[in-house]
Parts: C-alpha cells; sequence; structure tokens
C-alpha cells in the first residue's frame, strides 16, 4: 500500500482504543525496518527497541506505572489515572520500548525522530497508533531493574518513549493548528 508523506502525515491521530487483533509480522517487520532507517546525531543509533506483545509483560509494566502514579500527589500526575478503567497502553496488542544510553546526550531527539517514523509506518499500514511517555512511571520505582531486564534492555539503557500500535477502534477528528506558533525569518 503507497501512501504520499504528506497525506500520511496529515492522517495520523493519536489512536486510544484498539482491536485485540495483533499485527502481522510482514507488519512488524515493516515497522522495525522503518524504524532501523530513522536519522540519528553522528549515525550513532543509540537506540534499542523492544517490541512487546505478550499481554501479561503489558499488564505488569501498566500496573507498576499506575502504582508509581498514584504515589504522587494528583497535580503531579495524569489526570487519565482518575478513570478508572485506564490502561497505559490503552489495550494495544504491540508496544514498542525505545530505551538509549544514559550518557547519550542526543539519545532522546534521536528515539522521538524513531518512534515517530514508527508511526508514521504504522499510517501507512492502516494500523493505529499512540506514541506514550507515561510508561515511564513503571521505571521509577524499585521494580525498574526487574523491568527493564524483563524487556532486554541492554546494559546502561533506559527507558526513553513509547508506542502502542494495533487496528484502531476509535475515530478521532484532526487536532487544531496554530499557526501562530510559526515565524518564518528571511
Amino acid at each position: 500500500m503507497q501512501h504520499n508523506t504528506l497525506d500520511l502525515i496529515q492522517s495520523r491521530r493519536s489512536h486510544r482504543k484498539y482491536k485485540p487483533d495483533q499485527l502481522t509480522q510482514a507488519q512488524l517487520d515493516a515497522i522495525l525496518d522503518a524504524a532501523l532507517a530513522s536519522p540519528s546525531a553522528n549515525n550513532r543509533q543509540p537506540w534499542y527497541f523492544s517490541v512487546v506483545q505478550d499481554s501479561a509483560l503489558l499488564d505488569r509494566l501498566h500496573q507498576e506505572a499506575a502504582r508509581m502514579a498514584l504515589a504522587r500527589e494528583p497535580s503531579q500526575r495524569s489526570p487519565r489515572y482518575r478513570d478508572p478503567a485506564f490502561q497505559v497502553f490503552y489495550h494495544a496488542p504491540t508496544v514498542i520500548f525505545l530505551s538509549a544510553p544514559q550518557d547519550n546526550h542526543y539519545a532522546m531527539v534521536d528515539c522521538g525522530i524513531a518512534v515517530y517514523g514508527i508511526a508514521l509506518a504504522a499510517e501507512a499500514q492502516g494500523l493505529g497508533s499512540v506514541i506514550l511517555g507515561l510508561p515511564r512511571d513503571a521505571f521509577s520505582g524499585s521494580a525498574r531493574e526487574e523491568l527493564e531486564r524483563a524487556l532486554h534492555f541492554p546494559e546502561g539503557h533506559q527507558f526513553v518513549i513509547a508506542i502502542a500500535l494495533g487496528y484502531p477502534e476509535d475515530d478521532k477528528p484532526a487536532h487544531d493548528k496554530h499557526p501562530e506558533k510559526i515565524s518564518i525569518i528571511r
């Protein structure tokens, strides 16, 4: 399926409801190939991609993220945790976790670029995605090392960002654009 890149950028949404159907191996391979093709500072490619399709592990990560978030003052956590039905991965069948070395100055930016490439690759295949920062909470407590091992993070790597993938079950309008946030200096 071929798509114009500009059309993909305009049509991509952050989906927060997914069908239980798993991605095909061909879809996952294409997404991971796009991830590995991402540009990075000095081509260091600092990322490591941990693909999780194990619902029990995703539930464990959710429980730990919720536990750590709910231990903070309400003003210091996402309001999404007020909803008892909230699940940090929105029940997506596949979640990719990006980790990188703690001492790489550009790793967060590089992983941000890679995760957006993953989102566009998913969109090109008729899949939905949502880029996630909230799983960071799962790695802020005493279960951090256990979870890093479960996700096969390489030694010295830490969580940077995640992305949930699947067949969307919601329909979302485009968000408002704010052209006033642009300056053109000539």
